[in-house]
């Protein structure tokens, strides 16, 4: 189980992808002065470009290639990245409002696969009518010069190595497997590994928006999304339209408290897990309060770190690090807790195929054995962004108490799971630091209260940098909030993207 950074909205968990932890922050380069009235002459082809748009094989989606600079700083060199694009016009009635940009978060979440399964056609109706859906594969992500790091069966391998080593032998494992996930990116992905930041992607953004013809960024970022926007907002406040950050994350925070606090953040929801399973008659961890509930699920990851249950694939059975994968991305939506409780009963009852398939959702593996490349461009990213949150295995021996107290059920593996940026082969371009986007327009940000991966803290953290934030709580479970059930919630940011209205600061629902 690699849980550190992975963020996206629920929008395409379960049916379509698991999620993962994002431990990420904006690049810390001082870009304050990147918005100027006149582009960088350097930049003005790009900006200057006309799409090619065609159809995508999709009813009601056509398709386009983007270029951008592979180095920002050194543009026009003859090094670029393409990148995938795709919209669906707006459907009418009413005035056109512009382009809304959508993003699902990650680091490493497809845009284009998001809106072709859900933004695109489960956005409410009425957004949908005034705006063109427009989304894109972020620089590293699916079709826009993906990293790539392992084959199948290598991260067959990966992902069933023990992430709670119990003596030496088990740490040199894990050790190994991190060294040689960070040697296959650099081998396989070597050109565009050093470009990939959130600082890059947020500067494609701007130039996709002049593309597009908006003179100012309408956009709604879910998970690591919400740090892509408010890494937009604060290069070009200027330029931004409405912004909606749902599931927020804070950027003042490195990479060790980030990953402490979703480990907290996992402890709640499955705390909320708990409490509900106790109340259901097919719940195979008993009853009790959430403690004694707990206590039984580290029992049985103990059982299958010694005895892994066969899943029907012999080269994966279900040990521990995949049941813990399994069951972190259930917690994502309250509404797979039915599909949690089933794959837990199967695999305490012999079989573990169910929860096996979701841990598969989790890594976007497909039938065929094959990853997509989330996994591959989230470390990417996040290891970028900003500095390892250990530089060893000493520091996570040091920090096994406080994640251990964040979480008894999961802490141990979300201490290891942070290592991983140890031995990246590329150093870090960015740092933790506040994001203000002084002068731009109010933008939402939207906050659940129970969120397992991104704590509701980070949401109001977020809202009180951001020069002119304003904050819409969600007091609910899973993760994000927008179009995933809340009337309330839902009302609210439609009537900010068609009307300008924001929500008053502190409107909860």
């Amino acid at each position: 189980m690699d849980t550190r950074s992975l963020l996206r909205t629920t929008g395409t968990v379960i049916a379509a992808a698991g999620l993962l932890l994002s431990g990420c922050t904006s690049g810390g380069t001082d870009l304050a002065s990147a918005e100027t009235a006149a582009v960088p002459a350097g930049l003005r082809t790009y900006y200057d470009q006309k799409l090619n748009w065609r159809d995508c094989g999709v009813p009601g989606f056509q398709c386009a290639t983007m270029k951008a600079p592979l180095d920002y700083a050194n543009p026009g060199s003859g090094q670029d990245v393409e990148l995938a694009v795709a919209r669906k016009a707006a459907t009418g009635p009413g005035k056109r409002l512009g382009s809304l940009l959508v993003n699902p978060g990650g680091p490493g979440g497809s845009g284009i696969g998001y809106l072709q399964a859900y933004a695109g056609i489960g956005y409410p109706a009425a957004v949908r009518a005034r705006y063109d859906m427009v989304s894109f594969d972020p620089r590293g992500v699916a079709r826009s010069s993906p990293v790539e790091c392992l084959t199948g069966p290598q991260m067959d391998r990966f992902t069933q190595v023990d992430q709670t080593p119990d003596d030496q032998e088990e740490r040199a494992r894990l050790v190994a497997a991190f060294k040689e996930f960070a040697a296959g990116c650099e081998e396989r992905s070597r050109r565009v590994l050093p470009h990939v930041s959130t600082v890059d992607a947020a500067r494609d953004m701007d130039m996709l928006r002049e593309v597009l013809g908006d003179p100012k960024l309408n956009y709604v970022g879910a998970s690591y999304g919400t740090l892509l926007g408010a890494t937009y907002a604060d290069l070009f406040p200027k330029r931004v339209g409405r912004l909606v950050l749902d599931g927020a994350m804070d950027p003042s925070r490195p990479a060790l408290e980030l990953n402490r606090d979703q480990t907290e953040g996992f402890e709640t929801a499955f705390r909320s897990f708990a409490k509900d399973c106790a109340k259901q008659p097919d719940c195979p961890l008993g009853q009790g309060d959430p403690d004694a509930v707990g206590q039984r699920l580290k029992e049985f990851f103990r059982k299958v770190d010694e005895q892994p249950v066969p899943s029907g694939d012999p080269a994966r059975p279900l040990g521990e690090a995949l049941a813990t994968t399994g069951v972190i991305a259930a917690l994502y939506d309250e509404s797979a807790w039915p599909q949690l409780r089933e794959a837990l009963k199967e695999a305490m009852d012999g079989d573990g195929a169910p929860m096996l398939a979701l841990a598969d959702s989790y890594y976007e593996r497909e039938g065929d054995g094959s990853y997509a490349n989330l996994m591959y461009a989230n470390a990417a990213v996040n290891c970028l962004d900003q500095p390892a949150a250990f530089d060893g295995p000493d520091a996570v021996d040091a920090a096994l108490p406080s994640f251990r107290k964040a979480s008894p059920v999961f802490g141990a593996g979300l201490a290891w799971a942070s290592l991983n940026c140890a031995y990246w082969p590329v150093k870090a371009t960015g740092a933790a630091k506040p994001l203000t986007a002084k002068g731009a327009a109010p933008i939402v940000v939207v906050g659940t209260t129970r969120d397992p991966a991104t704590p509701y803290k980070w949401a109001e953290a977020l809202a009180g940098q951001l020069d002119s934030g304003t904050l819409l709580t969600y007091d609910g479970d899973g993760h994000t909030a927008y179009g995933r059930g809340s009337d309330c919630v839902d009302t609210a940011v439609n009537r900010y993207l068609l009307e300008g209205r924001a929500p008053a600061n502190g409107t909860r629902c």
